[in-house]
């Protein structure tokens, strides 16, 4: 199957699908409505489900030397710091997935995706083109931006994330409800922090009403803090809103010292918190030769680290199924079809970590992970999913 394919949407997902798509030779051509490309200061977490795309394009190594291995995945009480649970990672992980568990910088994530997408096609990015519309029939699509282009191809990805237009085209608006939760996040410098610093693990700090993560980036330099707290404070759904660091220093008030010198020794100018909203997931993602990929059509929230996973794996299954089809429209269902399920738990999974990390009791949460083995249930079902060789039917 050959032809141009059209991707609206240059953010982490839409990236890693046009390097795959073109690794597979098809013509890509990605649209994104920014003036540049940019993606924010905060971490990813890429584990051995999308860490096996990032190697089959080649980017495994520099994954690696830009990004953090951690030791394990630590769940705490917020006050006292007493362990509630531990499962291994690094060595462990890889061992029985295949590939590593890595935590990045995002922004240097999206910059090797953007590096190795254009060493396919050095003009595959079209910034300032923010789609409006599209128009398809059973040879191809057409796609109209607001600048007044307008594109030809034979078939249209929309990778464009929570607030997808091209979701919003082929389904209407899909309903917001807020979760009650703000995101607080903060990147320090670790040259900032006093010893002895949080030791090289994933780090969750767990309290009525909220929840603290903390875990390195850039091989160790930077200290990521996403600190989840439940309010009635709803501002913008978005990762660039800043707010007074006095804030952010209130919602924390009592945790443990370990989170309070995370946030006294951040940048009191670059704190930013999200109002985190739920969409239920879709089960029908496209039509004839339009489909979704990634956050337009499973908006996931924070609380499995698996949202931008989810996308790189769409991207990978989607170049598969289309050497596999007859048609683009039979390729796109099959990718459908075998994309479905599979982020639709992710996202039931995340939204019960929400209140699992929220219990209202110290007692409640020695009960719950006293019964709880959350490591070996991922291992099951999650990071054992590889997107290059899973059986497509």
């Amino acid at each position: 199957m050959s032809g141009k394919i059209i991707i609206a949407g240059a953010g982490l997902g839409g990236l890693a699908a046009a390097s795959c798509l073109m690794q597979a030779g098809y013509d890509v051509d990605v649209y994104e409505q920014a003036p540049a490309l940019a993606e924010v200061g905060a971490g990813i977490q890429i584990s051995a489900n999308a860490f096996h795309v990032m190697r089959h394009l080649g980017l495994g190594e520099d994954l690696l030397r830009l990004g953090v291995r951690p030791g394990a995945y630590v769940f705490r009480l917020h006050d006292t710091g007493e362990e509630l649970q531990r499962f291994p990672l690094s060595a462990e992980h890889e061992a029985a997935h295949g590939a590593p568990y890595v935590q990045l910088h995002r922004a240097d994530l999206h910059e090797l995706l953007a590096a190795r997408a254009r060493s396919f096609k050095p003009d595959v990015v079209r910034l300032n083109h923010r789609l409006i519309g599209f128009i398809q029939n059973g040879v191809g699509v057409q796609a109209h931006f607001a600048n007044g282009a307008v594109v030809k191809g034979d078939m249209l990805i929309g990778a464009d994330g929570l607030k997808s237009i091209v979701r919003k085209l082929l389904w209407g608006d899909a309903p917001a409800t807020y979760t009650g939760d703000g995101a607080w996040r903060l990147v320090v410098p670790v040259e900032r922090l006093p010893q002895p610093r949080l030791d090289p693990v994933m780090n969750v700090f767990m309290g009525p009403g909220g929840h603290a993560v903390c875990y390195y980036l850039r091989a160790g330099d930077l200290l990521n803090f996403v600190g989840i707290i439940e309010t009635d404070d709803i501002s913008e759904e978005s990762w660039t809103l800043k707010l007074p660091w006095e804030k952010l220093k209130k919602d924390f008030e009592g945790w443990h010292p370990a989170i309070q010198t995370v946030i006294d020794c951040g940048d009191k100018n670059e704190v930013y918190r999200w109002s985190l909203h739920n969409r239920a997931p879709i089960y029908e993602w496209g039509q004839g030769r339009v489909t979704l990929l990634g956050d337009s059509a499973h908006p996931t929230l924070p609380y499995l680290a698996q949202g931008a996973v989810m996308a790189i794996e769409d991207g990978a299954v989607l170049t598969r199924a289309l050497g596999m089809a007859g048609s683009i429209e039979d390729a796109l269902k099959l990718y459908e079809r075998n994309r479905v399920e599979r982020t639709a738990k992710i996202v039931e999974q995340s939204t019960f970590n929400r209140r699992l990390f929220h219990l209202p009791s110290v007692q409640a949460m020695r009960d719950a992970f006293a019964k709880r083995n959350e490591g070996e249930d991922r291992n099951k079902w999650l990071y054992s999913y590889n997107p290059m060789t899973v059986e497509l039917s």
